[in-house]
C-alpha cells in the first residue's frame, strides 16, 4: 500500500482525501475563472472529516465570499433556519413572516447572482422541508450562477421519508451537481496519525474502524488504554473538570446549536469558567456564541446527563431565552418539550406551527401541530379539535392524506360532545376533500352531504357554501354537469353574506371547469384568470388546482401542445409553494401527455415518481396504464396486473372519463394478446353508450371505440370527437392527418393501419417501427401476414431513425429548444445550465435520435413531436 498524503489544517491532518479536495478545489477555480457553479453532497458517517475536508478546501477559495451555515439537531427543525442564519450574514430581508417560500428562494438566487459565493450548508441530515425547497431551486440552477454549494451530510440518516430525499435525487440526476463520499481510513492512514504514540495503529484501526475523529481522540492520550468507543474518548478530556464546570458543559450540550454571547451571562456563565472549558478541547469560540468541536463530542456529553437532570438543564436555558425575549418558537419549542412543560410546549409549538406555514413549510406545520397536540391538557377539548382540524390540512398538503382522514375523524366526537354542530359541519367538509383524493367517492359525498344539511339548518353560510361547491367539484368530475351547476347555485344564494373571497372565487373556479368540460372554449380562459388571482391573494392551493384542472382536461380533449404550455409553468409552482399533493397529480398527467406524445422512457419515468411515493391515489390511474402499455407498445414484458390496479381504482371513483380510459385500455391488451376479458367484450361494450353520453367524454368514448372495433366487437353508436368519427367513418387518411398535427404519433400511426388499404397499413406498420413501438407493429405483421399481404417492413434491429420515445424529460426540455432554433448558450440559459452541458445534453440526444446535426432535429421537429 502506497503513504497517506496528509493535508494540514491548522492543527487537524486531512488524510486520504487528496482527490476530493482536488475535486473541490477544481470547482473553485471554474468558479474564479468562468463563474459557473458547482454543487457536492459531501457524505460520510459522523466523524468522518466533512468538515475538516471543507475547512481545507475553503483556505484554497480567491476571489469569493465563504458563507457558513449549519442546520440544529431539533426534533422539529426550524424552518428556513439556515437560510435565515445566511440571511443574517449577507444582510438578506427574510424577516418577513408573510413572505412565500417562492420569493425567499428568489431572493436567495438573487444575492447568490450578486457575487461569486462558497456557500457551506453543513448537517443536511437535520434540515427542514422549507430549506430543501431552497436548496433545490438553487441546485436547478446552480451552473447558472457564480455559486459552489458544498452540502455536509450523513446519508445513511436520509431515508426514503426524509426531507432531504428529493434534494439528493435532484443531485443524482441534475448537471452540475455530484455525491462525494468519504469512507474510512486505511491502516496506512491511521499510522500517521498516530505518529511518535506508540500505539499499534493495526490494533487502533480496528477498534475505531478508521474513523479520523476516533483516531485523532485516541492520539491525544497514548498513555491511556485504547477507549472502546468515541464517547469514552470524547470523556477522557472530562477527568480533571470539576462538577460544576461539568454541570455547564451539560447545559451546552442541550442547547442544539450553539449558546449566544447574550445568554451565557443570563446562566451565571463567566469568563474564568470558559477559559477553563476550552482546555478541554472539547468547545470552539464562533462569532455569535460557544460550539462544541464536534456533535460527537456534544452528543458524548449530553449522555452524561444523569436522569431526570435534562429537564432541568432545559427549563433553566428555556427561562434565560424567555428573559432575553427570543423570538424562534421552533427552538422555544425544542426546550420547553425536553423540561417537560406541556403548557409552553403546546404554546410554542403552535406558534412555530403558524410560522412554519407562513414560511411554506407544511411538513415542519404539521410536525409542530402534533407536538402541540401531545402536550395539550385534557381539559380543552375544543382546542384539541381546532388542533386537529388545522393538522389535518398540513398532513393533505404533504400527501399524507390516511393520517388527514384519521385527524378529522378524531374530532367528530369532540364536536358531539360539546353540541357544537357547526364544528361539526366544518369537519365533515374537510375530511370529504381528503377522502376523495383518496379515491372514496361515496364516502367524501356522504360527508358533504352531511356538512351541508348541518350547516343548513343553523345558517353557517359559510360552511354550507364551502360544502356544497365542493360537491359541485366531485360532480364535475363525475360528468354531472347539472348537479355541479345546482350545487354551484345553492352555495352562490348564500354566500353574498360571507365576506370570504376564497370561497366566492373557488365557486367561479368549479364552474368554469364545468363549463370547460361541457365545451365552452371561453371557460379557459376565465380559469386563468381565475388562478392568477389566486396567485395575487395568495390562495396558493387553488391555484395550483385551477392548474391542474386545465392541463388535465388539455390533454383529455387533444390540447396536447397546450398542455405541455401549461406544465412548464404549473409544476414549477407546485416545487415553489411547496404543494407536492398538487405536484402528485400534474406529474401523472405529464405521464399521461408524454404517453400520447410517443415519448415512452419520458413517461415511465414520470408514471414511476407518482407510483413510487405517498401520494392522492386518484393520481396513480394513468400511471398504472402508462406501466402497463408501454412495455406492451415497445415489445418488452408487461405487467398486466397493473391494469387491475387502474380498474379497481375506476371502479371506486365511477367517473366516465376514468371508466371509458381503463376499458380502452383493456381493449388494447385485449387486441395485442388475443386474450379474451369479459370487462371488454360485455361490461364495456354494455356501458359505451352511457359513459358517451356524460359532457366532455367524446374523446375518451372514440378511444374506447376504436379499440372495440379493432377487437372484432360491434361498436354502438355513440358521439365521438372529430378524429375517432374520422377513423370509425372509414376516413383512415383523415383520421391519421388530424393526430398528426395534434401530436399523437401513435394514433397516427394506427389510423393509417386501420385502413382498408394495404399501402396505407404498410405506412402505419412503418410509422410503429419508428415510434419504437416495435411490439404493437409486430402485431400487425402477423395479423397482415395471416390476410395474405407478403411485403412488410422488417422489424428494425436498432434505433435506425430519429425516436424521441428514449428521450428522458431532460432531454426533452434540450431537443425542444434545438427545435425552436436556440444556440447552446441560449439553451444553456434558458434552463440555467452551463454551455458545456447543453453542448452534452445535444450529442446525446442526437446520438439517441441518430441524426447528425441539429439541423436534421429542426427540420424533423414536428414529425419528432417537439414543436
Amino acid at each position: 500500500m502506497g503513504t497517506a498524503v496528509a493535508t494540514y489544517t491548522g492543527d487537524v491532518q486531512l488524510l486520504e482525501r487528496d482527490s476530493q479536495l482536488e475535486q473541490l478545489r477544481a470547482a473553485f477555480t471554474r468558479l474564479a475563472s468562468e463563474r459557473q457553479g458547482t454543487g457536492f453532497a459531501i457524505a460520510g458517517d459522523s466523524g468522518a472529516g466533512k468538515t475538516t475536508l471543507v475547512n481545507a478546501a475553503c483556505m484554497s477559495v480567491d476571489g469569493a465570499r465563504v458563507l457558513r451555515v449549519k442546520c440544529d439537531p431539533l426534533d422539529t427543525p426550524r424552518p428556513l433556519g439556515p437560510f435565515k442564519d445566511l440571511a443574517a450574514v449577507v444582510g438578506l430581508d427574510l424577516g418577513n413572516t408573510e413572505m412565500l417560500l417562492s420569493e425567499v428562494c428568489e431572493k436567495v438566487y438573487a444575492a447568490m447572482l450578486a457575487e461569486p459565493s462558497v456557500v457551506v450548508v453543513e448537517d443536511l441530515h437535520w434540515v427542514d422541508a422549507a430549506s430543501v425547497a431552497v436548496l433545490r431551486f438553487l441546485a436547478r440552477r446552480i451552473e447558472a450562477m457564480p455559486l459552489v454549494l458544498l452540502m455536509t451530510l450523513r446519508d445513511v440518516e436520509i431515508g426514503a421519508g426524509h426531507p432531504a430525499r428529493p434534494l439528493l435525487g435532484d443531485i443524482a440526476v441534475l448537471d452540475g451537481l455530484s455525491t462525494m463520499a468519504l469512507p474510512p481510513l486505511s491502516v496506512d492512514a491511521v499510522a500517521q496519525l498516530l505518529g511518535g504514540t506508540g500505539l499499534n495503529p493495526a490494533e487502533v484501526h480496528s477498534v475505531t474502524g478508521g474513523n479520523p475523529f476516533f483516531v485523532t481522540e485516541v492520539a491525544k492520550e497514548p498513555d491511556l488504554p485504547i477507549p472502546a468507543s468515541v464517547r469514552d474518548a470524547v470523556l477522557v478530556h472530562t477527568t480533571k473538570v470539576s462538577a460544576e464546570d461539568l454541570e455547564v458543559l451539560q447545559l451546552m450540550a442541550t442547547a442544539p446549536d450553539q449558546l449566544g454571547d447574550r445568554v451565557l451571562p443570563t446562566l451565571g456563565i463567566d469568563l474564568p469558567t470558559l477559559r477553563r472549558l476550552t482546555e478541554t478541547t472539547l468547545i470552539d469560540r464562533l462569532r455569535e456564541g460557544i460550539v462544541f468541536r464536534h456533535e460527537l463530542a456534544r452528543r458524548a456529553i449530553e449522555s452524561t446527563i444523569p436522569p431526570g437532570g435534562a429537564s432541568r438543564l432545559h427549563a433553566r436555558l428555556l427561562d434565560a431565552l424567555e428573559r432575553l425575549d427570543y423570538c424562534d418558537p421552533a427552538v422555544l419549542t425544542h426546550h420547553a418539550v425536553a423540561a417537560g412543560d406541556r403548557s409552553r410546549a403546546t404554546s410554542y409549538a403552535k406558534a412555530a406551527a403558524a410560522e412554519a406555514i407562513r414560511s411554506g413549510a407544511h411538513s415542519e406545520a404539521a410536525a409542530f401541530y402534533e407536538i402541540a397536540l401531545e402536550h395539550l391538557g385534557a381539559g380543552a377539548p375544543m382546542e384539541r379539535a381546532d388542533l386537529l382540524l388545522a393538522l389535518a390540512f398540513q398532513q393533505y398538503m404533504v400527501s399524507r392524506l390516511r393520517e388527514a382522514i384519521e385527524s378529522v375523524r378524531q374530532t367528530f366526537p369532540i364536536w358531539q360532545d360539546a353540541g357544537d354542530v357547526d364544528g361539526l359541519a366544518k369537519a365533515h367538509a374537510a375530511v370529504a376533500v381528503y377522502e376523495y383524493y383518496n379515491s372514496q367517492r361515496r364516502r367524501a359525498e356522504a360527508h358533504l352531504d352531511r356538512a351541508a344539511a348541518i350547516a343548513g339548518d343553523i345558517g353557517a353560510d359559510a360552511t354550507y357554501c364551502q360544502a356544497r361547491t365542493t360537491r359541485a367539484y366531485l360532480a364535475y368530475m363525475r360528468s354531472d354537469a347539472d348537479l355541479a351547476r345546482d350545487c354551484l347555485y345553492q352555495a352562490r344564494n348564500v354566500h353574498h353574506a360571507s365576506p370570504q373571497e376564497f370561497l366566492r372565487l373557488r365557486n367561479r373556479v368549479v364552474d368554469d371547469a364545468n363549463n370547460l368540460v361541457c365545451g365552452d372554449d371561453d371557460a379557459r380562459t376565465r380559469l386563468f384568470d381565475h388562478m392568477e388571482a389566486a396567485r395575487a391573494l395568495g390562495f396558493d392551493e387553488l391555484a395550483s388546482t385551477v392548474y391542474s384542472n386545465i392541463v388535465n382536461l388539455d390533454v383529455e380533449h387533444g390540447r396536447y401542445r397546450a398542455a405541455e404550455r401549461v406544465l412548464e409553468e404549473s409544476l414549477p409552482f407546485t416545487v415553489e409553494r411547496d404543494i407536492p399533493i398538487c405536484r402528485h397529480w400534474q406529474t401523472a398527467v405529464r405521464s399521461r401527455l408524454q404517453f400520447v406524445k410517443g415519448h415512452w422512457s419520458a413517461a415511465l419515468e414520470d408514471a414511476a415518481a407518482v407510483l413510487d411515493v405517498e401520494g392522492m391515489p386518484i393520481a396513480t390511474l394513468w400511471p398504472h396504464v402508462v406501466k402497463t402499455l408501454v412495455p406492451l407498445r415497445r415489445g418488452e414484458e408487461a405487467r398486466l396486473g397493473e391494469l387491475d390496479e387502474a380498474w379497481d381504482l375506476a371502479n371506486r371513483l365511477d367517473e366516465p372519463l376514468r371508466r371509458l380510459a381503463v376499458f380502452a385500455a383493456l381493449a388494447e391488451v385485449a387486441w395485442m394478446t388475443d386474450r379474451v376479458d369479459e370487462r371488454v367484450s360485455e361490461i364495456a361494450v354494455a356501458e359505451l353508450p352511457q359513459l358517451a353520453s356524460a359532457p366532455g367524454a367524446g374523446w375518451a368514448a372514440g378511444n374506447l371505440a376504436v379499440w372495440l372495433r379493432r377487437v372484432g366487437l360491434v361498436v354502438p353508436d355513440v358521439e365521438v370527437a372529430e378524429p375517432y368519427r374520422l377513423s370509425l367513418g372509414g376516413h383512415s387518411a383523415a383520421a391519421a392527418s388530424w393526430w398528426h398535427l395534434a401530436g399523437d404519433p401513435f394514433a397516427e400511426a394506427m389510423s393509417w393501419t386501420d385502413s382498408p388499404s394495404p399501402d396505407d397499413q404498410v405506412r402505419g406498420v412503418a410509422l410503429l417501427d419508428r415510434l419504437g413501438a416495435v411490439g404493437t407493429a409486430d402485431r400487425l405483421r402477423v395479423a397482415l401476414r395471416q390476410g395474405g399481404m407478403t411485403i412488410l417492413p422488417q422489424r428494425p434491429r436498432g434505433a435506425t431513425r430519429a425516436n424521441p420515445g428514449g428521450l428522458t424529460n431532460r432531454q426533452l426540455d434540450v431537443a425542444r429548444l434545438i427545435a425552436r432554433g436556440l444556440s447552446n448558450n441560449e439553451i444553456a440559459a434558458r434552463l440555467y445550465i452551463s454551455p458545456k452541458t447543453a453542448d452534452h445534453h445535444v450529442s446525446a440526444i442526437l446520438m439517441k435520435l441518430g441524426l447528425s446535426s441539429r439541423r436534421a432535429i429542426v427540420a424533423q421537429a414536428d414529425d419528432l413531436g417537439l414543436t
